[in-house]
Parts: structure tokens; C-alpha cells; sequence
């Protein structure tokens, strides 16, 4: 969730500007995590989406709203963007995937083939979780192609959540991986594999192996390989290695800061990510991780230029663009609901 000066932006002051970085990425490529509404479940829409893709490079993307939303609250003077413009708290906004959902079906058809739209708007601490997801799938049947973000483990916006602390392995969630799984639907999740205070083991990363190995079935995406803000362990390369060595399905994005802070620091690509992605591209996906702010998926995508040209051309390939088309299209649109598939899930929310 890009809101911040990004390393790798920075201006070589020995050089004339350039307007390059706009037009996004040499490389064309699906944009595999974007937020099209933003903390107060705004959007500026479907034709200005489609504008800035075809503007960034960008031939398809992977687009979802937002779970929750920022109170402005009584006693703060100006209104609240983002979550993190001032201490006030956040609560789960369900109707944020209806926007997306009639954002995505006002386009032409040709424009929503290009949009692999995800149901989040749901709280994952209530075990009426998968209520929601029914009925996002029997109003908007043709539209979904997965579940996600979820999101969980967040450093900051946990804290600023109402209710529980949203993690990988909550029971609410039990169900939902278990349709996910029997529809072969990708679940995208944010979840800090660390806490802030914990910088020399990853505390939080039981959460979400439990996840992993109660569902070898779900198709896991864990978004931005599990790091955040001031979120980070040694040997982090070692730790999403082993995870893609012993779970099969699972996928990780290269999204916001992960990029910037380990994969390639002040522009510089780091040799054990690029022989990494070389053996798990077909596992890889990138994404700018905008909040809306659709002029700058350019930039963005931009950035992972220096890193795309170190790759082997199949390695490039798949994670711009056949590995999300891969997880992203399996069954989008083609989810059919039954009376008793849902009393079936409906019975495994228990403890």
C-alpha cells in the first residue's frame, strides 16, 4: 500500500527528467495486486482504471477493494485519507466489494476480461465469514475469481482494527479455504510473518503454516512475501524458500515494500532473490499494491525494471505475466453455489 517516498524513485540529479517511468514497465505485464477503492471506499472507476492500465503497460490486473474502512471521528479536524493519517480506528466495510463488483460489470466486456476481480469485505474473526462470500458469488456470479486481500497480521492497521486480532490460522477462515479450495479459487492474504518488536525470529509465521498445512488443497498468495512496515527477519530469502519448497500451491507477490527494502535495495538487485525467482517463477507474481491513485501504476511497475532484466526471458515471463493468469483465471466466473455445498460449509465453522 504504497504511501511513501519509494527508494528506488530517487533522482539521479546528473540526469534530464524523463517522463519514462509513466508509461510503467518495458515488459508488459499483469498488474497482480491492486486496490481500486481506497480507506473510505472511494474510486475513481472503471474507465479511469482501464486508462492508466493501457498507459502503464499493463494488459490485465488482479483488482480488489478493501475490508475495512477509517473512521473520521469526532475529534479529528481534517478528514482521514489513509489509515495511518492519524490515530483514529478502522471496522470492516462489506459494501466495498459491491463497489468493485459494479465498477467491474459498468465496463464493456472486452475491458472486464482484463480484470480478475477478489471478494475481501469481510471480517475474518467472525465465523459468519463465509455468509458474506455467498452472497457475493450468488448476486455477482460471473465477476469473482478468488478471495483476497485478507487481511490479517498487519503491524499498525491490526492495532487500529476494531474487534479481534486478524490472523492466518482463525477458524472463521476454515471454511472459506475449504471453498476456496474445492473451486480451485486463489486466497490472497496479508499476513506479517513477524511482529514489529520481533526482528530476530519470525513470531507470527506458525499462524500462517497452520493455514498451509491444514489446507494443502488452497491455493495460498501470500502478499508481499509476508513483510510490512518496520516487519522483517534475517535470512528472509531462506524463509520463502523453504515455505515454497514444502507447500506445494503456494504462491507469493512481490508487492510494495518487500521489493524496495530486501529483494532490491536502493536499486541494487540482490543475487540470492534473482536465483530465487529463477527457480520459483512459476510461483512469483508482481504488483504495484496501489491504493487507487491509478496515475501512478506506472511508477510503480516501473521500478521492477532493473530487476525483470537480470532474469532469464522464461523466468520474466511467468511472474509478468503466465503465473497470475495461471492462478488468477482458473474459475472466474464459473463458481456454482448449491443448497447443500453451503449447509456443508456452513457445518465447518465449528472449533
Amino acid at each position: 500500500m504504497p504511501n511513501e517516498a519509494i527508494p528506488t524513485w530517487t533522482r539521479d540529479p546528473t540526469k534530464p527528467g524523463s517522463l519514462t517511468p509513466l508509461r510503467g514497465s518495458k515488459y508488459e505485464m499483469i498488474d497482480s495486486h491492486l486496490h481500486v477503492v481506497n480507506f473510505i471506499q472511494e474510486t475513481p472507476g472503471g474507465n479511469a482504471l482501464i486508462k492508466a492500465m493501457d498507459k502503464a503497460n499493463v494488459g490485465k490486473a488482479v483488482i480488489f477493494g478493501l475490508p475495512v474502512a477509517k473512521i473520521w471521528a469526532g475529534q479529528d479536524r481534517e478528514p482521514p485519507d489513509y489509515y495511518l493519517a492519524n490515530d483514529s480506528r478502522c471496522y470492516y466495510y462489506s459494501y466495498s466489494d459491491v463497489i468493485v463488483a459494479e465498477m467491474v460489470r459498468a465496463l464493456p466486456n472486452k475491458q472486464q476480461e482484463r480484470l480478475y476481480p477478489l471478494i475481501c469485505g469481510f471480517n475474518p474473526t467472525d465465523k459468519y465469514a463465509f455468509r458474506h462470500i455467498e452472497r457475493l458469488y450468488n448476486q455477482y456470479p460471473d465477476v469473482w475469481s478468488g478471495i483476497g486481500e485478507i487481511l490479517l497480521r498487519h503491524d499498525d492497521l491490526t492495532a487500529l482494527t476494531y474487534g479481534d486480532a486478524a490472523r492466518a490460522n482463525h477458524r472463521a477462515l476454515w471454511p472459506v479455504y475449504q471453498f476456496a479450495a474445492d473451486h480451485d479459487l486463489p486466497v490472497l492474504m496479508h499476513q506479517n510473518i513477524t511482529s514489529v518488536s520481533k526482528s530476530d525470529h519470525p513470531v507470527y509465521l506458525y499462524e500462517l503454516e497452520e493455514a498451509l498445512r491444514d489446507f494443502p488443497r488452497t491455493r495460498f498468495v501470500l502478499a508481499h512475501c509476508g513483510i510490512s512496515r518496520r516487519v522483517n527477519v534475517p535470512f528472509y530469502h531462506e524463509m520463502i524458500k523453504r515455505l515454497l519448497d514444502q507447500y506445494p500451491l503456494l504462491v507469493v507477490d512481490y508487492s510494495w515494500i518487500i521489493f524496495d527494502v530486501v529483494i532490491c535495495p536502493n536499486g541494487k538487485p540482490q543475487k540470492e532473490w534473482i536465483e530465487l525467482t529463477e527457480e520459483y517463477s512459476e510461483r512469483i507474481c508482481l504488483g504495484s499494491d496501489m491504493v487507487t491513485k491509478f496515475e501512478r501504476i506506472g511508477p510503480e511497475l516501473q521500478r521492477y525494471d532493473v530487476f525483470l532484466d537480470q532474469l532469464s526471458e522464461t523466468a520474466r515471463a511467468n511472474i509478468c505475466w503466465h503465473t497470475p493468469e495461471r492462478v488468477y483465471s482458473r474459475n472466474k466466473g464459473k463458481v456454482k453455489l448449491t443448497e447443500t455445498s453451503l449447509d456443508y460449509y456452513a457445518s465447518i465453522t465449528g472449533y
